[in-house]
């Protein structure tokens, strides 16, 4: 047990090696050479165990700064060699150790509980170096790209190239706005761009978020704010109309109480009475009208949601527009998928919705061989019941793809233009949405999504 005390192990070899020495000079003064030559070698053997077992510190240390250099936190210090300075050392190491590892799982405990906040936020968010290399990605961001796996930017450009172009020159504090078109749906991505620091190397965090909804429903308080106002105004300019037709009057008639009596007119002076009585009555019939219209905007009733069969809906609209579909031999077909297929809507509005899209179809396909009408509903990708309108029509030009949901727009020569505004209106009622994809001369498709 001795032995195991650091310091009386070192007493007792150092005393050792000086009897040692000692014999050495005792056996070469009697010329025993052997026996010197002898004890010199078990000198220096003494010598080096002394060295040896004084230099164990420093091996503890190394493989303490080992351990932290290598995140080996399960290693232990201990010693059979006793004495309070090397118990205190091996307290301290081992202490040490377990700060390092607890403050390990903490950042661990940390970084997964990041993850998890990062994976369940329903806004895409991606961090990548400046060469596009992608660090951190969200499942938001690989359901919104359909990428299971985003390791660079560059995958991105299968989908949209500008989107990538936009995203490696986004600076840090810049807020633009993305379209991305989604299979059957067209998004609205508003995109937020941070910058930071990881080990010296800097990243931008770009966070995305689908605001087509929120547009959609600004764009329509917007037309409606201005519709109140054009009303208001259109209406203030019957009065004086209404005013001028009064004044037409008290030219023609006497003023009597007790009888009427015309006053004598000369030909020039009936004639232009005449004429005046009938712009004013055109003109105010078309006002009247035009106001009906705005208003017919604006008077949309609340939906009355059921749930309905989305075929039987499909097959009364066949049915409606069966002469109509025969007199200009146009093939109708329809699919759902599956034949069970509800949805929850106003039957009623929702009918309107596609009565207008399939009187747009019908008209878009006058002069056209072979004309086609195809309807299908089915649940896409993010498991939303959509209906699909197409038809090999004549197409929308690029230029009127943006204007076509504006009210009161139309390229038809007969028309009010508020078909589809009304659509949409109505489809935001019902918190859904339409879009359209057209090919000039090749035909459209118009998607209802629910």
């Amino acid at each position: 047990m001795i032995y195991k005390h650091f310091r009386l192990v070192i007493f007792f070899r150092v005393l050792l090696l000086l009897i040692n020495t000692l014999l050495v000079v005792y056996f070469f003064s009697e010329k025993e050479f052997i026996t010197t030559w002898f004890l010199i070698g078990a000198l220096l053997i003494q010598t080096y165990m002394l060295i040896y077992f004084a230099e164990q510190s420093n091996r503890r240390l190394i493989k303490f700064l080992d351990s932290i250099k290598y995140h080996d936190f399960a290693t232990t210090f201990s010693s059979n060699v006793k004495g309070k300075t090397f118990e205190h050392l091996n307290a301290s190491f081992n202490e040490v150790i377990r700060l390092f590892k607890n403050t390990r799982a903490e950042k661990e405990a940390q970084y997964n509980y990041l993850q998890t906040v990062i994976q369940h936020v329903s806004i895409g968010i991606i961090a990548y170096r400046k060469d596009g290399e992608v660090d951190i990605v969200n499942n938001a961001i690989k359901r919104l790209f359909g990428i299971n796996n985003l390791k660079h930017l560059r995958q991105i450009d299968a989908i949209d190239e500008s989107i990538t172009h936009q995203l490696l020159n986004i600076k840090a504090g810049d807020s633009i706005l993305i379209k991305l078109l989604k299979e059957d749906e067209v998004l609205q991505l508003a995109v937020v761009a941070t910058e930071f620091k990881k080990h010296g190397e800097e990243y931008l965090l770009v966070s995305f978020q689908d605001i087509n909804s929120e547009l959609e429903a600004k764009e329509i308080e917007s037309w409606q704010n201005l519709i109140r106002v054009l009303t208001h105004e259109i209406m203030n300019s019957i009065t004086p109309i209404s005013s001028l037709a009064t004044t037409v009057n008290q030219m023609v008639f006497e003023e009597n109480a007790s009888h009427i009596a015309m006053k004598d007119l000369n030909p020039g002076e009936m004639e232009d009475i005449k004429l005046a009585l009938e712009t004013i009555g055109k003109r105010s019939e078309g006002l009247l009208n035009f106001v009906e219209l705005y208003r017919n905007l604006t008077r949309i009733p609340k939906p009355n949601f059921r749930h309905i069969p989305v075929f039987e809906l499909i097959q009364n609209l066949e049915q409606l527009f069966a002469v109509q579909l025969k007199e200009n031999n146009i093939a109708f077909d329809y699919k759902i998928l599956p034949e069970t297929l509800h949805l929850t809507a106003d039957p009623d509005l929702l009918e309107q919705v596609l009565i207008n899209l399939i009187l747009n179809a019908i008209q878009a396909l006058e002069g056209i061989s072979n004309p086609k009408i195809k309807m299908v509903s089915r649940f896409n990708r993010n498991n939303r019941v959509i209906i699909e309108i197409a038809d090999n029509g004549k197409g929308i030009k690029s230029d009127l793809m943006d204007k076509i949901f504006m009210p009161f727009f139309t390229s038809k020569k007969e028309g009010s233009g508020i078909g589809l505004s009304l659509s949409r209106q109505i489809m935001h009622m019902h918190k859904g949405s339409i879009h359209v994809k057209s090919i000039t001369n090749k035909g459209s498709v118009f998607t209802l999504v629910f």
